[in-house]
């Protein structure tokens, strides 16, 4: 079944490599179509990859080759919840590593200008907590690029 509300992500020429770089990172995720133009069109040639439909983490997303007409910016970004350090690692690292950049306060950036909140769980439970607990979580999270949980925490706790 087709979903109703589809996220479409435009990129310059790169759609499928960015979508088949989701599904091998992150799980639920996978490649679910790829579609190629049936005719020339301003930005490429008739049979180039024009969308890739995809999920990440379930959520159905849509690869749009429209070319470099527009880029992307930090108002729009997936947040990924963490249960772990080793999983906030594993999908920084993933990301990071594979031509991205860091910023800050658990955000990052893929290699094909996606934002990314890798955000865990402990963190998220800090801000919900509010007061004094979460000012020094808050703190704490401000010096940060990749969270670490373990800081977050012991700033939770004073």
């Amino acid at each position: 079944m087709k979903a109703k509300n589809t996220i479409c992500i435009w990129y310059d020429k790169e759609a499928l490599d960015a979508a088949g770089f989701y599904a091998a990172t992150f799980p639920d995720s996978q490649v679910t179509a790829i579609h190629k133009a049936p005719a020339d069109y301003p930005s490429g040639k008739q049979g180039d990859v024009i969308t890739v439909e995809f999920t990440v983490l379930g959520i159905p997303c849509i690869g749009l080759n429209g070319g470099p007409a527009f880029r992307h910016t930090e108002a729009f970004s997936f947040q990924i919840a963490t249960d772990t350090q080793e999983e906030t690692d594993r999908y920084w690292n993933a990301i990071v590593g594979n031509g991205g950049a860091e910023s800050q306060c658990g955000w990052c950036k893929d290699r094909w200008g996606i934002s990314w909140q890798i955000t865990p769980r402990a963190l998220t439970d800090a801000m919900a907590a509010g007061g004094a607990e979460a000012q020094r979580a808050f703190a704490a999270m401000m010096k940060m690029k990749k969270i670490d949980i373990a800081a977050i925490e012991a700033a939770r706790r004073g």
